[in-house]
């Protein structure tokens, strides 16, 4: 169907005092095409917003996640008012896979349709309307009509109601239900309740919001609870022995399946009780009977076994996504769905794969041998028909409940059996596209009913979107750490009566590359050392520095004495454009005579430890930030380096700490230069980088660059 773009006009404030007409609409079109339950969303008038204005047929609290609705969500009612069309859901599995979101809180059969309320030129709002899971796959030709003629209708009421400057607008606190009329009047009803009390079996009402409405005797003396401290209340909530999550789900699913569910409970100590929901647009019916439990089992038919009974709750699957939100890289993601999701599952084993390069790519596994992995899945050219591809390639999940079932449908498939019993090939999409596969493995025969299937797959869905970011983030730091190894030294030049050690920290914020480089110039008997910082730690910074550093060493390779390379690469700051600043100190060191000149720019004085173990601090005379201003000058300072001295060239980053004094920080430098001075140079450097390197945070990078004076062999 083609697509036509929402009308530009910005939506017209209506406030609230139509609400009855929603409401009337909305009660009008559920009963047109039976449907079950639905709501009205109005456009907020200052932003972006779709804001629930009533609903029917459901609780509150079943819709409070979705009563202000972003127009870029990925959600039914949004996408409809985005593109201006109906959009129609037929089930629980079209939902887990196109609209994740909503399948993880709600993972019961049903059937939706959202619709926009917009004329040419206005867009109010957008409506949605749910079916029972029972209903035919396709919506009729004469549903498809009913809808859209009532919300074009609607939409051309609230024309005439924006026209005549009539108030209309939200309340989401406002439930919309259907009357059914009782039959025989009141007389009817008391006679009713009269013929309910006679019968041997339990029967009890529960309205929308789960609450008890009405109890006969026989349910009450099977509950052992008095009727009075039932009314009112949650079922599960007044009786203790069913406050469990598994069966308030079951009345979830009854009331919004639109289908009779049912489940056996044990009351204390020996009693089975057998509970059958029959769901209706204002509520549900409850019979409740004596049940026994199947022999030899510990549950009977109709209750799930604990644990199996909802693979994940909804406590569970938020508790998921929150974790998920605070993964960073690819193994952290593996690791958390191998913690938290395969045990909820029940899975022995799993497998995520990628793709690269055309083939499929192992990110990661648990439960499965290294080789196995490696021997089955690694490499596999996604062209070949085994499940794992299939499923990446076509983003349609894949379910086995045993070997001989896979083994018909990919005779060819690589390998030999894995002694497993059923798998589960799940696609991971995301922003609408494959990003791997999730391979779920049971070591005993697995049966997927649609619930299950809808479920596993709502869960691919979030972790689908932390794969895609993970990934991102992995290719960001292979990005940054191949960039930052290309602008600094391989290696350090070996130089007669020099010995030399660096070291560079990236920052643990960002991108983990940044501005500080060092660099070690000879240039016959002499030899240039260079260390210093642009501003910022990105890509940007990074490559400047890389240009910088390039420059300087062009500048002495030409014989250019420390000032002029200071005062050159000074205006070539300036010539780039960048508006970025550096800092840089530079030595020219004569090893010879054992003499350096030093120029310096903006930036951290040197230390220099004197054979003796004395440590001084070198803030000789300098000049300012590279960068600054164009015809800055940049004096020299000459100082000895006799044998056996150890000069450290560092940034700021080895030094600044929040909350901790630079006169301190460096200071304390000094001391551990002077304590470990005599060891290797590479210990030394190890030691005086020790608690930076460590640190969990650390918001700059750091560049460290140590020379040591030794008489020439």
């Amino acid at each position: 169907m083609p697509q036509r773009q929402a009308p530009t006009r910005e939506p017209t404030v209506l406030a609230p005092v139509v609400r009855p007409l929603l409401s009337s609409a909305l009660a009008a079109m559920l009963d047109d095409v039976h449907a079950h339950s639905g709501a009205v969303y109005l456009l907020a008038p200052d932003e972006p917003v779709l804001e629930m204005a009533v609903k029917a047929g459901l609780p509150r609290a079943f819709t409070a996640p979705w009563e202000r609705v972003g127009l870029a969500a990925p959600l039914p009612v949004a996408q409809a008012l985005r593109e201006l069309r109906l959009i129609w859901v037929n089930g629980e599995e079209q939902m887990a896979a196109r609209f994740p979101r909503i399948a993880v809180v709600l993972p019961y059969p049903f059937a939706l349709a959202a619709l926009p309320v917009a004329t040419p030129g206005t867009v109010y709002g957008a409506i949605y309307v749910t079916w029972p899971g029972s209903r035919p796959p396709e919506l009729a030709e004469w549903e498809r009509e009913h809808l859209t003629a009532a919300c074009e209708r609607l939409a051309w009421r609230l024309e005439r109601v924006d026209a005549g400057n009539l108030p209309l607008g939200p309340d989401p606190g406002r439930l919309t239900t259907r009357r059914t009329a009782l039959a025989g009047g009141t007389a009817g009803s008391a006679e009713a309740a009269r013929m309910a009390a006679r019968l041997p079996h339990g029967l009890c009402a529960l309205d929308l919001h789960g609450s008890i409405s009405y109890m006969n005797p026989a349910a009450a003396e099977m509950l052992g609870v008095p009727a009075g401290a039932l009314i009112g209340s949650p079922l599960w909530a007044a009786v203790p022995w069913l406050n469990d999550p598994m069966y308030e789900d079951r009345y979830r699913a009854a009331l919004i399946s639109g289908q009779v569910t049912s489940f056996v409970a044990l009351r204390p100590p020996g009693d089975w009780l057998s509970f059958r929901l029959y769901p209706g647009s204002d509520g549900l019916s409850v019979r409740i009977a004596r049940a026994r439990p199947l022999a030899g089992t510990g549950h009977t038919a109709g209750m799930p076994a604990r644990g199996t009974a909802r693979l994940v709750t909804i406590s569970h699957l938020l508790n998921l996504a929150t974790a998920l939100t605070e993964t960073v890289g690819v193994q952290d993601v593996v690791k958390l769905v191998a913690d938290q999701i395969a045990p909820a599952v029940g899975c022995k084993a799993l497998v995520i794969l990628g793709s690269h390069g055309g083939r499929l790519h192992v990110l990661g596994h648990r439960g499965y041998p290294d080789e196995y992995v490696i021997e089955r899945w690694h490499g596999v050219p996604l062209s070949e028909q085994i499940p794992g591809t299939h499923v990446l390639t076509t983003g349609v999940p894949a379910f086995f409940d045993s070997w001989q079932q896979l083994e018909r449908l990919y005779p060819k498939r690589q390998g030999t059996q894995d002694g497993m019993a059923s798998w589960a090939f799940l696609p991971l999409i995301a922003s609408g596209r494959p990003v791997g596969t999730c391979v779920l493995a049971y070591a005993e025969p697995h049966p997927f009913p649609a619930d299950e299937r809808a479920v596993l797959t709502s869960l691919c869905g979030l972790i689908a979107q932390a794969l895609e970011r993970a990934l991102l983030y992995d290719a960001k730091q292979q990005l940054a750490q191949g960039l930052q190894a290309a602008l600094l030294p391989h290696s350090l030049p070996s130089l007669p009566g020099i010995e030399a050690a660096a070291r560079y920290l990236p920052a643990t914020l960002g991108m983990e590359i940044g501005g500080d480089f060092y660099d070690l110039v000879p240039t016959g008997v002499q030899a240039a050392a260079v260390l210093g910082d642009v501003q910022g730690h990105n890509v940007t910074a990074a490559g400047l520095m890389g240009q910088i550093r390039t420059a300087v060493r062009a500048y002495t390779t030409v014989g250019q004495p420390p000032a002029a390379v200071m005062r050159s690469t000074n205006r070539l700051l300036i010539d780039l454009g960048v508006e970025l600043f550096a800092s840089c100190v530079y030595l020219r060191l004569d090893p010879g005579p054992g003499r350096v000149v030093m120029a310096r720019a903006g930036h951290p004085p040197p230390l220099l430890r004197r054979p003796d173990g004395q440590v001084r601090v070198l803030d000789l005379a300098g000049g300012p930030l590279l960068g600054i201003e164009a015809e800055a000058s940049y004096p020299t300072s000459e100082f000895a380096l006799p044998p056996g001295s150890v000069l450290a060239l560092y940034t700021d980053g080895l030094i600044e700490s929040p909350g901790v004094d630079i006169e301190d920080a460096l200071a304390e430098l000094g001391e551990l230069l002077a304590l470990y001075g005599d060891e290797p140079l590479e210990a030394l450097a190890d030691q005086l980088v020790r608690d930076t390197a460590t640190a969990v945070e650390r918001p700059d990078d750091v560049a460290l660059l140590l020379l040591r004076a030794v008489r020439p062999v």
